[in-house]
């Protein structure tokens, strides 16, 4: 398989990268083919000009590059931090610019019509907030911005999040059982296809 990997935190040292690493080794350690950025090492520009929304010829190499692989992909991984609920402004960015009308979806009389119906997508996001207060009072706002604002609209048929929390109060030993859940959750939503 071909998978798009998809990187949302500033800090090389930070449990995100680990997270990533464990996933690209789990990929590699699998036989799958992978197209990795790290927006924020790549310097990826987060605004969205107006031209670019009226015209395609108008899109910078590194927004072709990142649609041309996904257009290859069978898959897609995101790992990032919550940030106020919602992704670091680089990711929102990188999901204007790139999913864009006519390449992750189009609209018709009908509505919106999603194009990537095929793809796998694993999100991988950490927090700080407490799990019960996530959910209990904030309402989980980055399961319903993925799942149906983002990846509902383009279509997916399979799609998962895992949020680790809390980052912050988390021991050593917790941190090595989420890379090993990581792992096993990579192994299990991207099942080599043996010839």
């Amino acid at each position: 398989m071909k998978l798009s990997v998809i990187l949302g935190h500033p800090n090389p040292g930070s449990y995100n990268h680990a997270i990533t690493a464990c996933v690209l080794n789990t990929l590699a350690e699998m036989g799958h083919e992978t197209f990795y950025h790290d927006l924020y090492a790549e310097n990826f520009d987060p605004v969205l000009p107006h031209e670019e929304i009226a015209d395609e010829d108008l899109l910078p190499e590194p927004v072709k590059r990142h649609i041309n692989e996904l257009k290859q992909a069978e898959g897609i991984v995101i790992v990032h931090p919550n940030w106020w609920g919602t992704p670091p402004a680089i990711l929102k960015g990188w999901i204007d610019r790139v999913l864009r009308k006519g390449f992750a979806y189009r609209f018709d009389a009908n509505g919106p019509v999603p194009y990537f119906t095929d793809k796998i997508v694993q999100i991988f996001s950490t927090s700080n907030t407490p799990r019960d207060v996530e959910i209990n009072v904030n309402g989980d706002p980055l399961e319903g911005f993925w799942k149906t604002v983002v990846f509902g609209l383009c279509g997916s048929k399979s799609f998962e999040r895992r949020n680790f929390e809390s980052i912050i109060l988390s021991t050593h030993e917790e941190r090595l059982a989420w890379l090993d859940e990581v792992r096993k959750t990579i192994s299990r939503r991207f099942i080599s296809e043996l010839p």
